[in-house]
């Protein structure tokens, strides 16, 4: 019963991580569907993400038990660092209008920079885990699937409202990106 007990409240936890990291997937997808995606490109996007959130925890983990301090405060400021860029970028670019170019989450940078973005702080979790984690495969799959799945509703959130707010919707998801940018530096 106590073995029953002890699995039980693992994967509730390994649960609550899943959703806390795969909120964040929730938030920016938003941001991003703010600016304008396509069905192709919603499918793209959650799939890169969530093949990310499986490899960016389980590099952690293999990390995890050399470096857990010192590498989980870089890995979380790097991810604020690409969120300030690319939420700041956003937000100049539909400013400027047609004279600056955007990142394009359609092209192969724009998709992995943006999933780098939402799936590093994974990789500090993935460190933690690294320590204690005995269900090592089952967690890094339960972490892509709520990344994925979270990234997809908030993309298809922020491209149903993104039709409702015009040309302000790249500025919004920006400032939306920027925001989390600072939370993760803060």
């Amino acid at each position: 019963m106590e073995d029953f007990a002890a699995s039980l409240g693992q994967w509730i936890t390994i649960l609550i991580m899943a959703v806390a990291l795969g909120m964040d997937a929730f938030s920016l997808g938003v941001g991003i569907g703010l600016k304008g995606v396509r069905r192709l490109d919603i499918l793209k996007l959650s799939s890169v993400i969530a093949i990310f959130h499986v490899l960016m925890p389980l590099g952690g983990m293999v990390t995890g038990h050399y470096v857990s301090d010192l590498l989980g405060g870089v890995a979380t400021s790097a991810g604020g660092a690409l969120l300030l860029l690319l939420g700041g970028h956003m937000v100049y670019s539909s400013l400027r209008g047609e004279a600056v170019q955007s990142i394009n989450h359609r092209t192969l940078w724009g998709l992995l920079l943006f999933a780098l973005s939402v799936s590093v702080d994974s990789f500090s979790v993935g460190v933690s885990l690294g320590m204690f984690a005995s269900h090592v495969m089952e967690t890094v799959l339960t972490f892509g699937f709520f990344g994925g799945a979270m990234s997809v509703l908030g993309l298809m959130l922020g491209r149903r409202i993104s039709g409702r707010l015009g040309g302000y919707g790249e500025a919004l998801g920006g400032a939306i990106l920027f925001a989390f940018g600072l939370l993760f530096l803060i």
